[in-house]
């Protein structure tokens, strides 16, 4: 009878257990179903914020032709094409930060805007309405306002005032497994958006690479290069720049320059057109395990300093070869991009102090740096907008003479108009001219002043083919288009 009783008991409990569960089990249902629906509106509401900011760069330029990259004469032929890739409005004035690949070599870029019609009382972003509904601004041409090849970053300006520019983020808060969401135009599809985590914070893509990129498993394919990549606050992460794939999309491994390299990068291209870099006199190395034990090395990591440049501030201030660098302006250095970015950081004009491992002593060195020298900032004294501007080409010319041959001692050759700024009306120039271009010869014509390249160029009418012979870089290049 007892053990009846037991059982019955035992029945009784588990009926109560069952009953219980079954009437928590709709509850905690209901629960997650709210957490996902939360979590949903939440990110189309970061959709609705972000994606004002992010807009389609279309670039033409001369490449290759399709039919000679695969014959082994890539390069023979060249055509006209136009890439599409992304940007990110950074500053409501018309500033829009790309990658520099994306604007390479280009004859015009024009970016497009999606512009949204206005969300209904329950709607907020994109719906299958309004998104049928809204209508792609018409393109509007951009001006190169200057690039850093280095980490291919490039800024550009459209004609505008009060866009929506978004923030940049703080890298130092950045974390592995944090939500961020890629915007670009993939494939050439405007206003796409993917999500996924930070797979890394900061990864090196070799060992002497000089900066660092975030890794991230958020889809990023071809056409998003220069998108934003945002945290869930709408900040700018990073710059989506690459991707690692043998399929040609994404495979989940794709890379970002980080927000506070874009800032720094950005300030400095709107300034000067350019970065101001400080110059040392010395060269630099990651220390791998191989190197460290085959020349004998206290650190088997680290940066090492592996060239001095004879009579350079580094060597006056008693620098050493295979001396390690400890650390920059007070700032641990543990490695090459970390030693980069922080010379970049640094105060115009203020010395640079460098710890450094010498064997088993430790040195403080006091280092007066240098900015590089740009022919820009050398000739803009002689730039004279009044009189030298040629509209047909968007740009202020300086004539190549005695004067400046003598700032410019490596030209290639004694005559010529030296583009010494970029006008208003550039953003509506096909040449795709840049800063400190040499326009040599006009059609096979020497172009020997400022005022016979305007008459040259106020000859040609609507749709003349025009070849600019010019010198960018040391390199002598023709510049080709069609006057509109």
């Amino acid at each position: 009878m007892l053990r009846i009783r037991r059982i019955i008991l035992r029945a009784g409990l588990c009926l109560a257990v069952s009953l219980a569960a079954a009437q928590a089990q709709p509850a905690h249902r209901v629960d997650s179903i709210e957490a996902l629906d939360q979590f949903s509106q939440n990110v189309q509401a970061l959709a609705a914020r972000v994606a004002p900011s992010v807009v389609q760069v279309s670039v033409l330029r001369y490449a290759p032709s399709e039919d000679e990259q695969g014959s082994g004469r890539a390069g023979v032929v060249l055509s006209r094409q136009e890439v599409v890739g992304s940007g990110v409005i950074v500053d409501p004035g018309g500033y829009i930060v790309t990658n520099a690949h994306v604007v390479a070599n280009a004859l015009r870029i024009r970016v497009t805007r999606a512009v949204q019609s206005a969300p209904s009382a329950d709607q907020s972003g994109q719906s299958a309405d309004n998104t049928l509904a809204q209508a792609l601004a018409a393109p509007v041409d951009a001006a190169l306002v200057g690039v850093f090849r280095e980490l291919d970053l490039a800024l550009i300006r459209i004609p505008a005032r009060g866009l929506p520019a978004l923030p940049f983020a703080d890298y130092a808060q950045l974390r592995q497994g944090q939500v961020v969401f890629a915007f670009g135009s993939r494939h050439g599809l405007g206003n796409s958006m993917s999500m996924g985590v930070v797979s890394s914070v900061a990864r090196q893509p070799a060992p002497d690479s000089p900066f660092v990129y975030i890794q991230t498993d958020a889809p990023i394919n071809p056409g998003d290069s220069g998108g934003p990549l945002v945290n869930t606050a709408g900040e700018i992460v990073g710059l989506d720049t690459f991707i690692v794939t043998q399929s040609g999309g994404s495979e989940g491994i794709g890379f970002a320059i980080p927000s506070t390299l874009i800032e720094l990068v950005s300030k400095q291209l709107r300034r000067y057109g350019h970065m101001h870099r400080q110059l040392l006199g010395i060269g630099v190395q990651t220390i791998t395990p191989v190197m460290a034990s085959a020349l004998g090395l206290p650190r088997d990591s680290g940066v090492l300093i592996s060239d001095l440049k004879p009579g350079g501030s580094a060597a006056s201030a008693g620098v050493k070869l295979n001396d390690i660098v400890l650390a920059l302006d007070g700032r641990r250095v543990e490695n090459l991009p970390m030693f980069m970015t922080l010379l970049l950081l640094h105060p115009t004009g203020q010395k640079v102090k460098l710890d450094v491992l010498r064997g088993p002593e430790t040195l403080s060195l006091a280092l007066a740096s240098s900015e590089e020298a740009h022919e820009s900032d050398r000739l803009s004294d002689l730039i004279d907008p009044e009189h030298n501007l040629v509209r047909q080409l968007g740009i202020v010319g300086i004539a190549v003479n005695a004067e400046t041959t003598k700032m410019l001692p490596a030209l290639r050759g004694s005559y010529g108009v030296i583009v010494g700024a970029l006008s208003a009306s550039s953003v509506a120039s096909p040449s795709g001219l840049q800063v400190g271009d040499v326009i040599h010869e006009v059609n096979g014509t020497l172009t020997e002043s400022v005022e016979a390249l305007r008459q040259t160029m106020q000859s040609f009418k609507r749709g003349a083919a025009v070849a600019l012979f010019i010198e960018r870089d040391g390199m002598l290049q023709y510049l080709a288009f069609e006057i509109e």
